[in-house]
């Protein structure tokens, strides 16, 4: 039933074997420490911020103006969803802070 073929591996090249390791570096779940973990919104927050104020800086249209736009706007809609996640009672209404 198997012909040859089937038999027969084709190894990958250089080029395939990083692209075929690369989608497992991508979903691979990282644990970072409690204090990183519990600062990132505000460090997105604090990011969408200064990009904000950057775009405010800059007197004349430059190319770079719509970028940071929306940098910001990313950056605050992320770290206000990602605070609100963190901070919603759960099913039972308890305070989130007092698990």
């Amino acid at each position: 039933m198997m012909d040859s073929a089937a038999r027969n591996a084709i190894p990958l090249s250089d080029t395939q074997q990083i692209v075929r390791g690369t989608g497992n570096l991508v979903t691979k779940k990282i644990w970072l420490p409690k204090l990183v973990y519990s600062a990132l919104p505000y460090f997105y927050i604090g990011a969408g911020i200064a990009a904000f104020l950057a775009t405010l800086y800059i007197s004349e249209w430059f190319w770079v103006l719509p970028h940071y736009l929306l940098f910001s706007a990313v950056c605050l809609h992320l770290g206000f969803i990602v605070y609100r996640r963190r901070n919603r009672p759960g099913p039972s209404g308890d305070d989130p802070e007092s698990s």
